[in-house]
């Protein structure tokens, strides 16, 4: 498999994506672009400005326990609502969210309800584009348009995981493929029956991708994948989540 960076200039609001990611790079038949959540909501105009946020005192409070601006934890909060979420718990650097957005199969969870202040201008914050799921839609339609090839996208976003140190990325929207690969009722090297293994082939892609993507000021906000063995599928929409009773870290919160 092939991952191969796609650098760009820096985005701004009202940037046309697709055609700064086709001028970037090559596309084949087949090929699957990781595209950041951040990218996208940007060229969107979906960034926040953070001195036209009205504060509450639970925001404040947000503010003392997990630092940041208090009009920062109040767009979480905001956003949080917006996606039909609440908040779990907080640590010294983030807040815990469990977002449910529209038309997403169970929930999931996300530090600071996706939102960031890295990459982007000072004294605003950015998060997910408001309709990821249109949005991803729209850039392969467009993509596909100005290429002439077969394409796939996924938006990815970068995360934690409990008890690890360090970021890693998970897909938040895929068009194109199936984001779940169900291994059940397969063998394995013994001829045990697997029973509840599923490749999570979105949030790999994910995280291999961010590996060349990069969170910092890499300029490299997408990733081409090709040579990956996949097929292609007409699956559009969010990752599917997990109900909270089935979910094993549940308890953990």
């Amino acid at each position: 498999m092939q991952i191969l960076p796609v650098p760009t200039g820096l985005l701004k609001k009202g940037d046309n994506l697709a055609r700064i990611l086709s001028e970037s790079m090559t596309f084949g038949d087949g090929d699957i672009l990781a595209v950041s959540s951040k990218a996208v909501a940007t060229a969107e105009g979906a960034a926040i400005d953070l001195a036209k946020i009205a504060v509450t005192p639970e925001a404040e409070q947000w503010a003392k326990r997990c630092g940041r601006s208090a009009a920062f934890r109040q767009a979480i909060l905001d956003e949080t609502k917006r996606l039909n979420g609440i908040v779990l718990s907080g640590c010294k650097t983030a807040m815990l969210t469990e977002l449910h957005p529209q038309g997403m199969e169970g929930s999931l969870l996300a530090p600071n309800a996706g939102l960031d202040q890295s990459n982007i201008a000072e004294g605003s914050a950015i998060g997910w584009p408001h309709d990821p799921v249109t949005s991803v839609h729209a850039l392969r339609t467009q993509l596909q348009k100005r290429t002439g090839k077969r394409i796939a996208v996924l938006l990815t976003d970068s995360c934690c995981r409990p008890r690890r140190w360090g970021v890693t990325a998970f897909a938040l929207v895929v068009s194109g493929f199936d984001p779940l690969s169900s291994q059940i009722g397969k063998k394995d090297l013994f001829g045990n029956t697997l029973t509840m293994t599923q490749e999570a082939v979105a949030d790999q892609l994910a995280t291999a991708a961010n590996a060349v993507m990069g969170n910092a000021n890499q300029s490299v906000p997408a990733a081409l994948i090709r040579e990956h063995g996949i097929p292609l599928s007409g699956f559009a929409g969010w990752v599917p989540g997990i109900a909270k009773e089935e979910d094993l870290f549940a308890g953990a919160f």
